[in-house]
């Protein structure tokens, strides 16, 4: 099956405590939840490791988040939109439901 969003996307939270916000899909995990900049921040403590020279802390992580409260956002419209797909030529393209413009 095809994914809908994938790497470098630009995506809306649809619901959630980061509702509304924006941010450009980092990495896709297991097909069903994505890494996104900016989005679900959390706090880490992290050990000092002498070997790899890095120091200790709390530092801030993304964590993953569900792809069903994920959307694109389509720039034409300046709104969230859905994903579908076509067939152009025997090749297989996503492109935005609202006005049938390809995804790049």
């Amino acid at each position: 099956m095809a994914k809908k969003i994938k790497i470098n996307d630009e995506v809306i939270v649809r619901s959630g405590k980061y509702k509304g916000k924006k941010g450009k899909v980092k990495k896709i995990i297991d097909s069903k939840k994505a890494i996104v900049e900016g989005i679900n921040l959390v706090k880490k403590n992290q050990k000092p490791n002498p070997n790899t020279q890095q120091s200790g802390g709390i530092i801030e992580k993304e964590q993953p988040i569900s792809l069903s409260n994920l959307a694109i956002f389509n720039f034409d419209t300046q709104k969230l939109d859905r994903i579908g797909f076509t067939n152009k030529n025997g090749i297989k393209y996503r492109m935005f439901k609202s006005n049938k413009k390809l995804i790049k």
